[in-house]
């Protein structure tokens, strides 16, 4: 604290005629020492190295007022701030743009940019992307937090129908919310599996029967299995229906939709079956229903509720559709000319297989892909040179695209064990915190607490936000800082 009169401030010296533009300051940042000019700081002068070179005319609170000390004698400013990120962001008085260097945590270069006053429009883009993608994790880590709370915590100002609805869609839709909940997840994925199984055996000649008109049909005890299946999926998506805090959202999510599928070729092919056969023949009926049965193979993905690794699978194919774009085009280029000159050089011989182009398409698709099931082959030696450059660009062609699929397969498989850890560690801290305020860290006191009906949205007024490294502003309307060592993973 600077006292007035203090002997180690001296008066600042305030000769006007001394240009801001010629002036030589000195910025003392975390022990790095950087010299510069005023000509090259006015360049943007609502930056706070812009603002030092015309601070001294203002006194010591004009000074102090921008930085943490100040040394009159060196005409030296000291900041206790983080020097690597501040190594970057001088960039933009001699370049005009910013590079964030690798390692530095782009939330913490965030801030240490506002802090120097330069906007972040000076951030090149491929480090925004990176900044975009570090916010779009603390976003993911705070909704989980938030999920998990809101579980936590019980209104007491809902009605007991909602209290019902949020029990039976936790107990459904959150297996790790208690030891029932993960039996029921358990039965639901055997209920998949063995129905999955009898449709496939149900298919097996030895184990059907034959009715009174000659026609085969699916053994009684299979069919019995297969109605208890259709029973437990539509208890099971009734009761996720009418507990959905958001009905519309839930009968348009995909996984819901693979859900119908699975359930209404069960109950349109009993219909037909019972009511069908008035108003229409019988032979037309007999197709629908088996066409609808068909439809049956829809409840395989219904294991996509219950696997992570296949979610992961699905998200890595969204993100893949530029490459996944990329084969199919290389594929579609190869097998084009590859058809095209295998019928050009096979069409002399006189026992070709190669009728036309198009029938060639067939051949070329089976060599690029090198499954090669030899029903279509060249006989001429061109041809099988042919045949030979085909498959070898195929096998170019498919292995391309293969690696940045696979890396976004790994590397979202990663970052979403990444995402639950730094959840799991949020709310550690938080009991913590809370336990720091005589409030108890175990699971069943904090439930206790939320019955009390004295907490806010995030079950506690008394549970802080942590101050973690992987800190969430998205979990309190407070303003917190950080010093400048801190960084998040």
């Amino acid at each position: 604290i600077r006292m007035a009169g203090d002997s180690r401030f001296p008066d600042v010296d305030t000769d006007e005629s001394e240009k801001s533009e010629e002036m030589e300051i000195v910025v003392n940042v975390g022990g790095v020492r950087q010299v510069f000019y005023g000509d090259n700081l006015n360049q943007y002068p609502e930056t706070r190295l812009a603002e030092l070179v015309n601070c001294l005319s203002g006194g010591y609170d004009s000074i102090f007022s921008l930085c943490d000390d100040y040394d009159p004698g060196k005409r030296e400013f000291y900041f206790d701030r983080d020097p690597d990120a501040f190594k970057c962001i001088i960039d933009v008085y001699y370049f005009g743009e910013i590079h964030m260097k690798k390692g530095i945590c782009p939330i913490c270069f965030k801030n240490e940019m506002e802090f120097w006053k330069v906007d972040l429009k000076f951030l090149d883009d491929c480090c925004k992307a990176h900044l975009s993608e570090k916010k779009e994790e603390l976003e993911e880590i705070a909704r989980r937090v938030q999920l998990i709370l809101d579980d936590l915590g019980v209104d007491a100002s809902e009605s007991r129908w909602k209290r019902c609805q949020k029990c039976i869609w936790k107990f459904l839709e959150k297996p790790e919310s208690s030891y029932p909940a993960r039996v029921i997840a358990v039965l639901s994925f055997l209920f998949i599996l063995i129905s999955s199984v009898v449709m496939c055996v149900g298919t097996i000649p030895d184990l059907q029967v034959v009715d009174a008109e000659g026609n085969r049909m699916e053994h009684p005890t299979l069919d019995s299995i297969e109605t208890a299946c259709i029973g437990w999926f539509t208890m099971e998506y009734v009761l996720r229906l009418i507990s959905s805090p958001n009905k519309l959202h839930f009968a348009l999510s995909f996984m819901n939709i693979v859900d119908v599928l699975a359930i209404l070729p069960f109950y349109v092919s009993l219909t037909l079956t019972h009511l069908g056969a008035k108003l229409m023949e019988l032979s037309n009926v007999q197709q629908a229903v088996q066409a609808l049965r068909i439809m049956r193979i829809a409840r395989i993905f219904k294991l996509a509720r219950h696997s992570s690794g296949l979610q992961t699978l699905t998200y890595a194919l969204k993100r893949s559709f530029k490459e996944l774009g990329l084969l199919l085009m290389y594929l579609a280029v190869g097998i084009f000319v590859f058809s095209a000159l295998g019928y050009t050089m096979e069409q002399s011989h006189p026992e070709t297989l190669f009728k036309s182009i198009p029938q060639s398409f067939w051949w070329a698709i089976i060599t690029m892909t090198t499954v090669g099931y030899g029903d279509i082959y060249p006989k001429t030696t061109l041809g099988k040179l042919n045949a030979a450059i085909s498959f070898l660009c195929g096998v170019i062609a498919i292995a391309l695209p293969i690696h940045p699929i696979i890396n976004n397969f790994v590397r979202y498989y990663n970052k979403q064990r990444v995402l639950e850890t730094a959840a799991k560690h949020e709310l550690e801290l938080m009991e913590l915190n809370s336990a720091e305020g005589k409030v108890t860290g175990s699971r069943s006191e904090l439930e206790d607490l939320s019955r009390e009906g004295k907490e806010g949205p995030l079950y506690s007024s008394r549970i802080k936000v942590s101050h973690s490294d992987t800190f969430i502003h998205l979990l309190s309307e407070e303003k917190h800082y950080r010093t400048r060592l801190q960084s998040c993973k």
